[in-house]
């Protein structure tokens, strides 16, 4: 045998950087369960002249060479389009994802919002913004951030702590490592969010010789691991243990495709469900286990067993502090926690009995090991009792009467959620992320399939929603996206109507003007700021912004922008026109005006926002009593006595 090496491959393809990545991304494929896709559908972006010459040349060979390899949508806010992308995953269960191509500096920087947003809530989208030069060659650039204390940071520096994965091209050898990795995030249920990897200017349009094998098909394999059994008997143990056990359903339900085998555990063992906003839909609302949401924007229903729950079931859920009422949802002193999540983060948290493994797998486990199992006749018939008190509440908040109760015969908002409830089909697709909408919607929406519930609260972005209903609308053609939107949020992100324009793609907006942020005005009442700075007002001749109200023509700023756009005065014109908007084949605007001083039915919980310690404004010093009742039973940590000793693998 020969002492010598082999001869190296000679098999290569001479194309710039970004012609390889475009090629690349445009044959990776994701499979579970036996069933294949594309992992990307495609890439949008904004050209500057960060990426003009680099990667919109090898979109535009790429369209022209290969179409519908990987399909360029142009979008009018980066943001925006990440949100499009996000909600797109969602939608395709973090199975499939857009790239977004950006240019340098401000185009690059306008998508750290809409990073933060993805891995936040845990969904894969891949982020391509442009970069400084790696050579230098012309430095300082237009847009290059100089710092005297080091050469080699940019703007794009600032991504890394809302990365999931982070990597910057400085030479073309670097690419395959770095997709490779960035293929490994974007695919792992466990650890996704965003991926970014940023390519300097100079890079992009550089040419190399890549090994052919580097463009061959990949396939992805989006595993469903299984629970260590030694955890799934001590999971097994706590919960033949509880007398009034909860399951808290989260998100990660929705994304393991596990409502079903929700249903069969919860049916055999009678326990009841609250679900999170993430993960809303993992039962329909008239299921007999369903006592819908829970926590701070819960159902009084939820919240009544959760203060009485012995355990605490969590299913793929992170628990945020809205699902816990900041820590005083659960108030059993000696309340347990079994958590089972895809992530060890989740999987301990509140010293719980942590099973890291997929939720469907992992339910489908304990409904085997329960076998013969259930809680009480007594216990089912409470769950019963508070679901159907609950009903009755939202029963009177859809229909208040007619006229309606607003102010002036103006609908009410919940009026408007009803409405748009009842002429939704069960499998249209509601969709909200920012104001009191999000909360109302998680108390009252009467949820019928489990992906018609869409409602970004991880970040809680405003102008999420347009953006975002165009990406579901994508992700799932065959359903009608009801974008519920206030004008606060409107006014942030409104320019993605053009994309859905110029894509075809029909979404239906019901935009509720309040003049003002009714969310935080609420909040500021009841925190005792008295809606100071949240009412869209003239300054007056006092200096403050208490005069008339201002003159903004919503409907005629959705008009100019190329869709339809109907006008609502009262109930009867406002379900004239939702039923005209579903109808349609085109993207339309329903404009409507609300009571913003009728609130929502109660749930009869807390959500953590310090108060002013002093003030010399007794509505503020009312407001800091309450906050300290609520404090005074506010745990800083659930930790049982019981697992306090108890090691945990």
């Amino acid at each position: 045998m020969s002492d010598y090496p082999p001869p190296a491959r000679t098999d290569t393809v001479r194309l710039t950087v970004s012609q390889a990545v475009v090629r690349f991304l445009a044959q990776q494929h994701t499979e579970r369960d036996g069933q294949r896709q594309r992992l990307f559908a495609g890439c949008f972006g904004i050209f500057g002249h960060g990426n003009v010459a680099g990667l919109g040349q090898a979109l535009l060979q790429a369209e022209i060479d290969e179409p519908g390899a990987l399909p360029y949508v142009l979008g009018r806010n980066e943001q925006a389009v990440v949100h499009t992308a996000v909600a797109y995953a969602r939608a395709k269960d973090r199975l499939q994802t857009w790239a977004v191509s950006t240019s340098v500096g401000p185009g690059s920087t306008n998508t750290l919002t809409g990073a933060a947003l993805a891995t936040i809530n845990r969904l894969p989208v891949l982020l391509l913004p442009a970069d400084t030069f790696a050579t230098r060659s012309a430095g300082p650039l237009l847009q290059e951030l100089e710092r005297p204390d080091s050469g080699d940071v940019t703007v794009n520096d600032a991504f890394r702590p809302v990365s999931r994965y982070f990597d910057r091209i400085w030479r073309p050898e670097q690419l395959p490592g770095a997709l490779l990795g960035a293929m490994r995030v974007l695919t792992d249920p466990a650890e996704t969010g965003a991926v970014t990897l940023c390519f300097p200017q100079d890079v992009q349009a550089e040419a190399f010789d890549w090994p052919v094998e580097l463009f061959a098909e990949r396939t992805w394999h989006v595993g469903r691991p299984l629970p260590e059994p030694a955890a799934l008997q001590r999971a097994v143990e706590v919960i033949r243990s509880a007398r009034r056990p909860l399951v808290v359903a989260g998100g990660g339900v929705i994304y393991s495709q596990a409502t079903e085998a929700l249903d069969a555990f919860v049916s055999a063992t009678g326990i009841p469900v609250g679900q999170t906003q993430a993960g809303k839909g993992a039962l329909p609302y008239d299921h007999p286990q369903s006592v819908g949401a829970i926590g701070s924007t819960g159902t009084t229903a939820a919240n009544a067993l959760a203060r009485e729950a012995d355990v605490v079931i969590g299913i793929g859920t992170r628990y945020q502090d809205f699902t816990t009422a900041s820590h005083t949802a659960f108030n059993d002193p000696d309340v347990r926690f079994v958590n089972v999540n895809i992530g060890s983060m989740d999987a301990v948290k509140h010293a719980g009995v942590g099973v890291q493994a997929d939720a469907r797998e992992t339910l489908a486990a304990l409904t085997d090991a329960l076998a013969g199992w259930s809680v009480d006749d007594a216990y089912r018939e409470r769950t019963a009792e508070l679901a159907a008190q609950w009903e009755a509440t939202v029963e009177a908040a859809y229909h208040p009467g007619t006229p309606s109760a607003g102010e002036g015969g103006r609908l009410t908002q919940n009026e408007v959620i009803g409405m748009v409830n009842e002429i939704s089909a069960p499998r249209d697709v509601v969709v909200c992320a920012a104001g009191s909408m999000p909360g109302d919607l998680h108390k009252m929406w009467r949820v019928r399939d489990r992906k018609g519930y869409h409602v970004e609260y991880g970040y809680s972005t405003m102008g999420y929603e347009i953006p975002g209903g165009i990406g579901i609308r994508m992700a799932s053609p065959d359903r009608d996206v009801f974008v519920m939107i206030g004008d606060g949020s409107y006014l942030m992100m409104p320019t993605e109507l053009v994309t859905a324009v110029q894509e075809g793609v029909k979404i239906v907006v019901v935009l509720v003007q309040n003049h003002g942020f009714a969310s935080i005005g609420a909040l500021s009442e009841q925190l005792g700021s008295q809606r100071f700075g949240t009412r869209y007002r003239y300054r007056s001749q006092s200096g403050r912004l208490d005069g008339d109200v201002l003159p903004v023509d919503l409907a005629a700023n959705a008009a100019s922008l190329g869709v339809d756009v109907l006008v609502a005065q009262d109930g009867s014109s406002f379900e004239a026109a939702l039923r005209k908007a579903k109808a349609s084949d085109r993207t339309t605007v329903v404009h409507v005006e609300t009571d913003p001083l009728i609130d929502a039915p109660s749930s009869e919980s807390w959500w953590d926002v310090p108060v002013s310690e002093v003030s010399t404004l007794s509505s503020t010093q009312e407001a800091r009593a309450v906050y300290d009742r609520w404090k005074a039973v506010q745990r800083p940590a659930y930790l049982a006595p019981s697992e306090r000793d108890t090691p945990q693998s």
